[in-house]
């Protein structure tokens, strides 16, 4: 990197300084290719368009074309381990003409954030980093801010809690809202809630389910309800995913905040179903989370819903009744009314409003070891 574009912003960082977007550090000593004076400093902004290519000068400089480089997909690959701190907002630097140049510079600038996200910077740095534009590039060639729904995905991937609560407290509508398409490629409805359990992020989730209560009730619907894309999700819900990978506490987290157990995703199975064929894999893997998955869902299930897998229950009646517990089979192919206990924890759920959940499971008239999980979260 030339002395003009890194020199600065190296000697800063050495010192645990970090400018911000309006003040970089001065330039001093010798420029490419001889000495010169201190020039003072210049606002970050104005540098950062001073040295955009423009298509109007004609000097056969062209702005760097589209890339398909979406910061998005980095997200699915293992982050680069090692010393090399994060790309700074000052060693960002334009490069004119197209081609792999322009494709890699585009790479860099994009991750940059992705990056400072993951290492778990500080807020204020991070919506520094956020609000200039040139770190999010569109399709298009378009240069662009990154949305706090785009940062709020960020923040789920690399659980920064810290960071997730300040967008949710300050952005609630536009930190759940849906991302641009380089971040998902269903633009029906935002993809926070499931991305939060597919991560298992459960404090995040408290915090985004708790934003959703503040929404109008066909907003809090929609997002508590999204089915996910066709295509690549299968069309599951939020609760079909947790129970798809047999996440206990997000599972009671979304039943009791409203999330509905009885939408069937694309192939018609409910999140019931979805369980049900976790149970039934061979080994049996984890099958106490499972069965606790399958109380929950007890609790909030109306007791003749219908669900794809009860004919194979009843074809198969010893082998369900080995995996389930005969009161539980019972239960689930309607041979026997719930027990006393599950009816009773039916009445008491119901007596919880969303907004209080899970926090008034302490006040139940129950001991300890009765209650369906020991949700210590913060409000």
């Amino acid at each position: 990197m030339s002395a003009r574009g890194g020199r600065g912003g190296s000697q800063w960082a050495a010192a645990g300084q970090f400018p911000g977007p309006d003040r970089p550090p001065r330039r001093g000593g010798a420029a490419r290719g001889g000495g010169g004076a201190d020039k003072g400093p210049r606002p970050r902004r104005a540098a950062l368009r001073s040295r955009r290519p423009s298509a109007a000068t004609g000097s056969g400089t062209e702005r760097p074309g589209p890339c398909r480089c979406c910061p998005w997909s980095r997200v699915w690959e293992e982050a680069p381990v090692g010393p090399r701190p994060p790309a700074m907002p000052w060693s960002v630097r334009w490069v004119g003409g197209g081609g792999a140049q322009s494709q890699k510079q585009c790479k860099k600038s994009s991750f940059a954030f992705y990056q400072a996200v993951r290492d778990l910077l500080p807020v204020w740095f991070l919506e520094d980093m956020r609000t200039m534009e040139v770190f999010h590039w569109e399709d298009g060639g378009k240069v662009s801010l990154y949305s706090p729904s785009e940062a709020l995905l960020y923040a789920l991937v690399h659980d920064h809690q810290p960071y997730a609560r300040h967008l949710l407290t300050k952005y609630p509508q536009s930190a759940l809202a849906v991302p641009s398409q380089s971040f998902s490629c269903c633009q029906a409805s935002a993809p926070h809630l499931a991305m939060a359990v597919r991560y298992n992020r459960v404090r995040v989730l408290f915090r985004i389910l708790k934003a959703v209560q503040g929404f109008p009730p066909g907003d809090r619907a929609a997002h508590l309800d999204r089915r996910g894309c066709s295509q690549v999700e299968g069309g599951k819900t939020a609760l079909h995913v947790a129970c798809e990978l047999v996440r206990p506490e997000c599972l009671l987290l979304l039943l009791g905040h409203g999330a509905s157990p009885c939408l069937p995703d694309g192939a018609g199975n409910t999140p019931l179903d979805t369980l049900l064929q976790q149970l039934a894999q061979a080994p049996a893997v984890n099958a106490r989370a499972k069965l606790l998955c399958l109380d929950c869902l007890f609790l909030f299930v109306p007791q003749d819903v219908p669900f794809a897998m009860k004919q194979q229950l009843l074809d198969n009646r010893q082998r369900w009744q080995d995996l389930l517990g005969e009161s539980r089979y019972r239960c689930l192919v309607g041979l026997a009314p719930p027990s006393l206990f599950v009816g009773a924890m039916r009445v008491l759920i119901r007596t919880i409003s969303p907004e209080h959940f899970p926090e008034a499971l302490d006040d139940l008239p129950l001991p300890h070891f009765l209650k369906p999980l020991d949700l210590k979260l913060e409000s």
